[in-house]
């Protein structure tokens, strides 16, 4: 029996050219027929459902998930609710959890929406409201994956990771200080600097860290502390690359954010206590990583009076002040 010879009978046939024969011999093998009907057993559920158009795509992505990506079916569930306040009755097509946090999104797949453009909306909002970082529309025919960088940024991706990658060896492109000049040069021609970093930080402390139960202002200096270490770090060439991104899961961003601190703390003694740790949880960090990444911090021509230093420095403690600006010293990162 096979898909193709169901799926001619229906008046709504999606393509499968994004699907090779291994998978769709896969989902081929779990079909019966029953009363003149047709049914998939679904792996994921246990049981078999009725073959539908949008449901066989979704039975090839949970079959090309686990054969081409390698992700086992403890990560992956279907039909997932999305809570938005009081309104629980939105689901999502597929999810696969996150590896360290294994009740956590990771990567949500849409298949119902007719259009690109129309998945990418629901997209947003699903991910907004689970704090999952990569989302993939599909009709069968192609496969769309975007990075949520932050709330308000969509990042178009090759791919989505297997089940042993990070996401950083999809976008595979680091950073450098120049890339953080270039976009600083982007956004000047674009005429963006009507939104000033302190207007950033601003809404960031309002918006994303109002309910996070930490000391706002303190866990924000953390970051800026920490990617100015950043900067100056790879502009003095002790790392090639920079490491403030936000560019994997938000256990893993958590983990690589905290060991940049602790750099930093080492670089710039008397800041803060050696065993002073960032507080902010894992998906309030990569809502502020995210945000913050694409702002050169020293130097910046584009954000005189509102650089981080004049944000900043004035609102610390003596000692504090002075020990970053005699570590930071003349360098410019220019």
């Amino acid at each position: 029996m096979k898909l193709t010879d169901i799926l001619n009978a229906t008046k709504s046939q999606p393509s499968l050219s994004l699907f090779n024969a291994k998978t769709i011999k896969a989902v081929e093998a779990g079909l019966l027929e029953k009363n003149s009907k047709y049914y998939l057993k679904c792996p994921v559920r246990g049981k078999e459902i009725q073959v539908k158009p949008e449901e066989v795509v979704r039975q090839l992505w949970l079959q090309r998930l686990v054969l081409d990506y390698g992700y086992s079916l403890s990560r992956l569930t279907v039909e997932y609710p999305i809570t938005f306040g009081r309104d629980t009755s939105k689901r999502a097509d597929i999810v696969v959890f996150d590896a360290d946090r294994p009740t956590v999104p990771y990567l949500i797949i849409e298949v119902k929406q007719p259009t690109a453009k129309g998945g990418k909306e629901q997209l947003k909002s699903y991910t907004h409201a689970t704090g999952a970082p990569l989302a993939l529309w599909s009709d069968g025919t192609q496969a769309i994956v975007w990075h949520r960088k932050n709330p308000n940024y969509f990042v178009e991706i090759p791919d989505i990771p297997t089940s042993l990658q990070i996401i950083d060896d999809i976008i595979g492109q680091p950073w450098t200080i120049h890339t953080l000049i270039d976009k600083e040069q982007e956004r000047e021609k674009e005429g963006l600097r009507a939104r000033s970093l302190r207007q950033l930080i601003e809404d960031m402390e309002d918006e994303v860290l109002a309910n996070a139960g930490v000391d706002v202002f303190e866990e924000v200096f953390k970051l800026i502390f920490t990617k100015l270490y950043d900067e100056l770090a790879c502009y003095r060439g002790h790392y090639k690359y920079l490491r403030f991104r936000n560019a994997n899961t938000a256990a893993q961003l958590k983990a690589n954010i905290q060991n940049l601190f602790d750099d930093a703390k080492k670089e710039w003694e008397g800041v803060f206590p050696d065993d002073e740790k960032i507080k902010l949880t894992p998906d309030h960090l990569q809502v502020c990583v995210g945000s913050l990444e694409e702002w050169k911090l020293f130097n910046s021509t584009s954000m005189s009076s509102t650089t981080p230093l004049n944000i900043w420095l004035p609102s610390l403690p003596k000692e504090k002040r002075g020990n970053i600006l005699r570590r930071a010293g003349s360098s410019t990162c220019a």
